[in-house]
């Protein structure tokens, strides 16, 4: 009986907690500890619900003691405590291995990738609520999944899932998968190997059976190459530019087509979001719609109508001729190339954080076509100055949000770009990547 499995949950974020509420309500003994100070909403939420935790240390003891340990994303293997549990041989999990335990009856739509998969998310969401169905956007976006089912269940969960988030689950298994593409991101919590973190990504489909459905870029060639590596019991919708698909969805001649269940087609230019990699995003979003029985219709009108994120090429303001674009969420380089092939304007480029295995060669080419100025942002500026120096004209080194900001302004001309679209984390200077970007946008109101 669970009554007397004893659950420690490493970590008190948004994850771990929303862990614990959901443990405490199916009568796990659980315990949290958090190896830092917590948030004061999440300590008072703790504290009204009866849970106890620990913060500022870790009582190995009382955690070595556990049945099973949840452990919450942002934890790498490698930290002391997970060492320890590895070492005493207690079963790591995920909160969405957790999660996945107890939601019952309701169906996963489950997105993971390097890039696309908050946008991909956001939009399959509003497909799902437009085509009238109860459901809840969780996971890497929101609420945690384990919350959600623990205070407000829904029959649908449509989860933005981290790679972080499938490395420790052990049944977990998405009705629909989808995976956006495969590029070099996180490599310093995979020792720097491209194919563990590649590994983690393909976890996404390794518990599905031939009753789940698989959606995937078939013009991503890391996905493509690795396919065979990873084989998987789901059907496969693959989405492509490059050719048709008889069951998926691809674009040819400006038209989209979805081939499976109610099957149709779109003109690109109705789609609200714009550029390239926001075509495979919708694709991949029209194609989880119709597997799940939403009319064309309303994907239509969703697909139409949606409106861009706030920190995924947002719009913030323009003055005097300059336009300012926050794309905070861009912690990648490859989240940076996107950013800038779509741009039409010269572009003075706001980069910089805390890097995390970058190949600033992957957008050389791309900062020659596009890039007049380069705006250093961060603590730490020289790998961009060794890749940069006389690729562009000028390189300027800031430490705010603020000085970023007027620089660039200084910089540029009217007709010109500034596009905050970092390529690296942002906990050098910021919360997260939320808090960056709004700190540019504070900073660009006040111009």
């Amino acid at each position: 009986m669970r009554m007397n499995k004893k659950i420690v949950i490493l970590g008190a974020g948004e994850s771990g907690v929303g862990a614990a509420l959901l443990c405490k309500q199916q009568g796990y003994d659980v315990f949290v500890s958090e190896g830092s100070k917590i948030q004061p909403h999440f300590e008072k939420e703790l504290l009204d619900n009866q849970i106890e935790f620990e913060h500022g240390s870790h009582d190995y003891e009382r955690i070595l003691d556990a049945s099973e340990i949840m452990k919450s994303p942002g934890i790498a293997h490698k930290s002391e405590v997970v060492k320890k549990i590895i070492q005493h041989g207690i079963s790591i999990i995920s909160e969405m291995e957790l999660a996945y335990r107890h939601k019952g009856e309701s169906k996963i739509i489950g997105i993971t990738g390097s890039n696309g998969k908050t946008t991909t998310a956001s939009l399959i969401y509003q497909i799902c609520k437009q085509g009238g169905m109860n459901c809840a956007l969780v996971g890497n976006i929101g609420n945690s999944i384990a919350r959600q089912i623990a205070i407000d269940p829904k029959p649908l969960y449509v989860v933005e899932i981290s790679s972080f988030q499938l490395d420790d689950i052990k049944s977990f298994r998405p009705d629909v998968a989808v995976l956006t593409n495969i590029t070099e991101d996180h490599l310093d919590r995979y020792d720097y190997d491209f194919n563990k973190y590649i590994r983690s990504k393909f976890n996404i489909t390794k518990n599905q059976t031939d009753l789940d459905f698989f959606i995937y870029n078939a013009d991503d060639p890391v996905t493509a190459e690795q396919l065979t590596n990873y084989p998987f019991q789901s059907k496969p919708l693959p989405i492509s530019m490059q050719r048709e698909m008889p069951k998926g969805a691809h674009i040819k001649e400006g038209k989209m087509t979805v081939s499976r269940g109610d099957s149709f087609s779109m003109s690109i230019f109705d789609f609200a979001l714009k550029g390239k990699h926001n075509q495979y995003n919708t694709m991949a979003a029209a194609v989880a719609g119709s597997v799940i029985g939403i009319r064309k219709e309303k994907i239509r009108d969703a697909v139409a109508s949606f409106e861009s994120l706030e920190h995924r090429m947002e719009m913030v303001a323009t003055v005097r001729g300059i336009d300012f674009i926050n794309d905070s969420k861009a912690t990648n380089v490859n989240s940076t190339w996107f950013a800038l092939e779509s741009m039409e304007k010269p572009v003075t480029l706001i980069l910089g954080g805390i890097d995390k295995g970058n190949d600033y060669d992957l957008i050389k080419d791309m900062v020659t076509e596009k890039v007049k100025a380069i705006v250093c942002m961060g603590l730490d500026h020289s790998k961009i100055h060794a890749a940069f120096d006389g690729v562009v004209e000028k390189i300027i080194d800031t430490s705010s949000a603020e000085e970023a900001v007027k620089k660039a302004y200084a910089i540029s001309q009217k007709g010109d770009v500034v596009l905050l679209s970092p390529a690296c984390a942002s906990f050098d200077l910021f919360k997260n990547y939320e808090d960056r970007g709004q700190q540019f946008k504070k900073a660009v109101k006040e111009l």
